[in-house]
């Protein structure tokens, strides 16, 4: 959520950054006439991962004529997100409304020095912000891709071997426990034509292929019960604290869900001190949540910029997995599904609807795409939070200029959306002056606080 309301001040420098989706189209096919041709059987895909990025990849893998085999480990996986995704979302993957907890159309900003923000004012009435558990959402999106023809296999992912020839299969090594007794499962292989990698910010995909590394925030996230006279309070709103106490570069959520709230941090720069601003961000929502009981705790690395490396040959990479993550939010969930979405519509594609074998020009026209609709969006929101996260007196400054009901209204137009409004150029200009005025104060703030400190 964070995303909107900090790529927003930047819509100036962002308005190509994202367009609105396109409604879906059927598939053109345009294989390479020189691509070898499939004889007595489709192209066969492994999907490693059955987050919302390998779930969209292997829905449309499946309806596009490919067979394909989901390598999921861990199918109850709880993992650790805020679980907010734009409006878009809904209708762009066809999401049922009972998979939504909460439609939150109040988000607070709390500044360091707690100054409250009341942001929303300017959504309508059909506008909100959906809450989901990632353990509802991945499900509901592997038993689709189930249902359209992909294999969904309960295993962990060991490793895969390159081709030995031209054109030759992948190796998949993975231990299978659908069925089999013990934990460590059966050691099994098979073999595919391509790999697409969706196994998370430590993806085992991403390492055989040589991706290289990135660095990673450290999520922490506790969920919490509690009354029902205080769920009320968290029935259409969530939370947001910034602050060196909750995290020196990340913020601090209070996500409400179907009947308990996620209350989390996160942080790259301090992750040995990640337990410490878990505990000051509950301490600073104390009051809201006082009483409640800890019913899960949940840790997991988020990457911070994309790899550098995201195709080689016939492996791609998609969601964490590639590093498609923003920063300033860690917003991630969207992103992740519609990376799924338009690898997957590549290999359709160039495969002909999975009666050619794919190369590595077909994959690269996935990332070209999702580079050209995203990659000014990560940009920005790398040098918003740069600017707007180095200091408390810069987070007051940012609170501040959340308040102004023109913020308000591109920042939701852009997050909902996904895309970037033009905006009235008048109240670019007084938006331009109020940010640099925040930020003028936000200085002194910072100078007369280091006097005190000295």
């Amino acid at each position: 959520m964070a995303s909107s309301l900090t790529s927003t001040t930047a819509t100036a420098t962002a308005a190509a950054a994202v367009a609105r989706p396109a409604a879906r189209r059927r598939l053109a096919v345009r294989a390479s006439a020189t691509s070898l041709r499939l004889a007595g059987r489709p192209l066969r895909v492994a999907v490693v991962g059955g987050g919302p990025a390998g779930g969209a990849a292997a829905e449309t893998l499946a309806k596009g004529g490919v067979e394909t085999i989901l390598i999921e480990r861990k199918l109850d996986n709880c993992k650790p997100c805020g679980g907010a995704i734009p409006l878009c979302m809904v209708d762009e993957f066809a999401l049922p409304l009972d998979l939504i907890d909460r439609r939150v159309t109040k988000m607070k900003m709390i500044s360091p020095s707690n100054v409250a923000v009341d942001i929303g004012r300017t959504l309508a009435p059909d506008e909100y912000i959906g809450m989901v558990r990632r353990e509802v959402l991945d499900a509901y999106l592997r038993s689709r891709a189930a249902s359209a023809g992909a294999e969904v296999l309960n295993g962990l992912f060991l490793k895969f071997d390159a081709p030995q020839e031209p054109n030759g299969p992948y190796r998949i090594h993975y231990n299978h426990y659908e069925g089999v007794k013990g934990e460590k499962g059966e050691k099994r292989t098979i073999e595919v034509d391509a790999v697409v990698g969706a196994d998370g910010a430590n993806s085992r995909v991403a390492k055989g292929m040589g991706a290289g590394d990135y660095e990673y925030a450290i999520a922490f996230q506790e969920r919490v019960r509690i009354s029902e006279e205080k769920m009320d309070y968290y029935r259409e709103r969530a939370e947001m604290y910034v602050g060196d106490d909750v995290s020196p570069d990340f913020y601090g959520w209070v996500f409400p869900k179907c009947d308990h709230v996620a209350v989390g941090t996160g942080t790259v720069t301090h992750k040995a001190d990640i337990k410490k601003f878990q505990a000051a961000t509950r301490l600073r929502a104390r009051d809201k949540i006082e009483g409640g009981k800890i019913i899960r705790v949940e840790a997991h690395p988020i990457p911070e910029h994309p790899r550098p490396k995201r195709v080689s040959d016939r492996v791609t990479l998609v969601g964490d997995a590639a590093g498609y993550v923003t920063k300033c939010s860690g917003e991630g969930i969207y992103f992740a599904a519609k990376s799924g979405r338009m690898c997957a519509e590549a290999i359709v594609e160039g495969s002909a609807n999975g009666t050619r074998l794919i190369d590595e020009s077909d994959l690269r026209k996935y990332l070209e795409k999702f580079d050209k609709m995203y990659w000014p969006t990560y940009k920005v929101l790398d040098v918003l939070q740069k600017v707007f996260y180095r200091s408390n007196a810069a987070r007051e400054a940012f609170v501040e200029m959340c308040a102004d009901e023109y913020v308000q209204k591109m920042t939701f137009d852009s997050y909902l959306y996904k895309r970037v409004v033009p905006g009235n150029p008048l109240d670019d200009i007084r938006l331009a002056i109020n940010t640099i005025g925040s930020l003028v104060r936000a200085s002194a703030l910072r100078r007369e606080m280091n006097k005190i400190t000295l």
